[in-house]
């Protein structure tokens, strides 16, 4: 892969025309451009999709509600060799494109990169503990349980040909899923997946706005689980992954594993720490 790399930027959205319209205004003040846009109506009441179109963007339509469903068709309809993702409510930073970009080409065999950020809205002390507890500790849990950095909704790029080895196994057609933690869990050994402190965005603490909204959202940790436990036990996974790093670095010294975000590092630093999923 190379710096002239197609990079599609896919967007699922749902009656969030007010976030999108600051999401797509943020991507038209990228430094390197997204050669295509793509945002996927999932059912909206409001001006989402003209909001989607007045800034340039294709339209994806997804009658089928949830996050999964739309990723995954927004996913499937790009032409890019580079699939980037944000929620509606992302405001990358103006270099976030060009950072995939370049970490496409300096690593091959990159699958997929994922990235920090950090909440805007609510106060100051909500958006710490929030940052620190809420996503440093999903973060901390499952970068150990997967046995690689876990991919993160509001904030990463997969390659085209990654997406084409796990679209099947994705469970696009389960709406109480985090889509983000279970494209995750379709991750290969084999597969790099990276933690990049550059790739950074800010995202709205919208999460923390009713005690309802963030129970709902840990609740779906839990049927993602055990929605793939039921294909493959989580530790089983793990323990093919770790076995496939200690047999790599036995036939290549130079294999240092791969990079993990920590929980610090999500919670601590000056961008550290999103929502999951874009409902």
């Amino acid at each position: 892969m190379n710096f002239m790399a197609v990079i599609s930027v896919v967007i699922p959205a749902l009656n969030d025309s007010a976030m999108l319209t600051t999401c797509l205004q943020a991507l038209q003040a990228q430094t390197r451009l997204a050669d295509e846009i793509i945002v996927v109506d999932n059912g909206s009441t409001d001006d989402t999709a003209a909001v989607a179109r007045a800034a340039g963007a294709r339209v994806v339509v997804e009658p089928r509600r949830g996050v999964p469903a739309a990723t995954s068709a927004g996913f499937d309809a790009a032409r890019g060799s580079i699939l980037g993702r944000l929620d509606a409510d992302s405001l990358p930073d103006p270099g976030w494109v060009a950072e995939i970009e370049k970490r496409f080409h300096d690593v091959p065999d990159l699958a997929a990169i994922t990235g920090p950020a950090t909440f805007y809205g609510a106060n100051r002390v909500v958006r710490r503990l929030g940052e620190a507890l809420y996503l440093g500790g999903m973060h901390w849990s499952m970068d150990w349980l997967l046995g690689h950095p876990m991919i993160f909704g509001s904030n990463f790029a997969i390659s085209a040909s990654a997406w084409a080895r796990i679209r099947t196994t994705s469970h696009r057609d389960l709406p109480k899923v985090h889509d983000d933690l279970d494209l995750s869990l379709q991750v290969r050994p084999g597969m790099k997946v990276e933690y990049d402190p550059d790739l950074r965005v800010r995202i709205s603490a919208r999460p923390f706005d009713s005690f309802a909204g963030l129970a709902r959202r840990v609740y779906w940790v839990q049927t993602t689980l055990s929605a793939n436990s039921k294909e493959k036990s989580l530790l089983a996974r793990r323990a093919e992954f770790k076995d496939w790093e200690r047999s790599h670095l036995a036939t290549d010294p130079t294999f240092v594993g791969e990079e993990f975000g920590t929980s610090a590092e999500f919670g601590d630093t000056e961008f550290g720490g999103a929502e999951l999923g874009a409902d």
